[in-house]
């Protein structure tokens, strides 16, 4: 008797559950964001409470666990590392993973101010460290165009940096002279600070400079005389056709001149991907 009531109750519980999946299969999918947007974020008091009151254990296990599910396969999740970065930062601003991190993920990821916030808290906090300055540095200079505030950190990095003092100065030196609308007046700068660079490297770096935007004033000057005689200068060699220079300057850092929406200019090392960055 019992077998009898247990096939077509089987039978029946099969028909059931092939009608509740078919009737699924035709309900329209709700897609799921890639990232949820409610993720959480332990405060930096809460975390210090939990790690035993180690302020630098507690820095340590949250930049683990970003590093860990901050990004994935399906990209970055910004707006988490954004939260969980600024509470390292709080936690121990010295923390080395934590600005590589927010160097690499944020700042370079779109999240400028966000990830320059983590590198100036570094730079303060690292004060033997250069590369937190150099970092930053590059960033307030390439992202945000503050030229004046960039070389006032690179020096920073310089005066941190046996190594690469030179560089960095030379550096800080090229973005405060591109400050200069007039090119004679750049050139006057460069050569002040080449001739009192106590460096010899970065004397040398700053005397090739000096020699190009030498190069660039003498070819600024041709193509005046060339433009009010003959029109508009369409390609470099022309100025050299009508003998108004002997040859074109030969640029000490080897990438030349070129002549750009009818101005020349000093051509600039390209980096695929960064040049179209506003």
């Amino acid at each position: 008797m019992k077998m009898r009531l247990s096939l077509p109750l089987a039978l029946l519980s099969f028909a059931l559950f092939a009608c509740v999946a078919a009737w699924r299969a035709l309900q329209p999918v709700a897609l799921m964001p890639l990232f949820s947007t409610d993720r959480v974020v332990i405060p930096a008091q809460l975390l210090v409470a939990l790690n035993g009151g180690d302020r630098f254990l507690a820095a340590n296990i949250e930049t683990m666990r970003l590093a860990a599910t901050g990004i994935d396969d399906r990209g970055i999740d910004t707006g988490y590392l954004i939260r969980a970065q600024r509470e390292i930062a709080r936690l121990n601003p010295c923390h080395e993973d934590n600005y590589y991190l927010a160097n690499g993920l944020l700042t370079w990821g779109g999240a400028v101010d966000e990830g320059n916030d983590v590198l100036r808290a570094a730079v303060e906090c690292r004060f033997w460290d250069e590369i937190p300055p150099f970092f930053y540095g590059i960033n307030l200079a390439f992202f945000q165009r503050n030229n004046e505030e960039a070389a006032r950190v690179l020096e920073i990095g310089a005066e941190r940096s046996p190594q690469n003092a030179a560089a960095m100065r030379k550096l800080a030196v090229m973005l405060r002279a591109e400050q200069f609308a007039d090119e004679r007046l750049a050139l006057n700068y460069l050569i002040q600070q080449r001739d009192s660079a106590a460096d010899p490297k970065l004397r040398d770096m700053l005397d090739k400079r000096v020699v190009r935007l030498q190069g660039l004033i003498a070819l600024r000057e041709a193509q005046r005389r060339y433009e009010d005689e003959h029109g508009p200068l369409i390609a470099l060699e022309q100025l050299v056709e009508r003998r108004l220079i002997d040859s074109l300057p030969a640029d000490p850092l080897r990438l030349g001149y070129e002549l750009r929406d009818g101005r020349i200019e000093l051509k600039k090392l390209k980096i695929a991907g960064l040049e179209e960055q506003p």
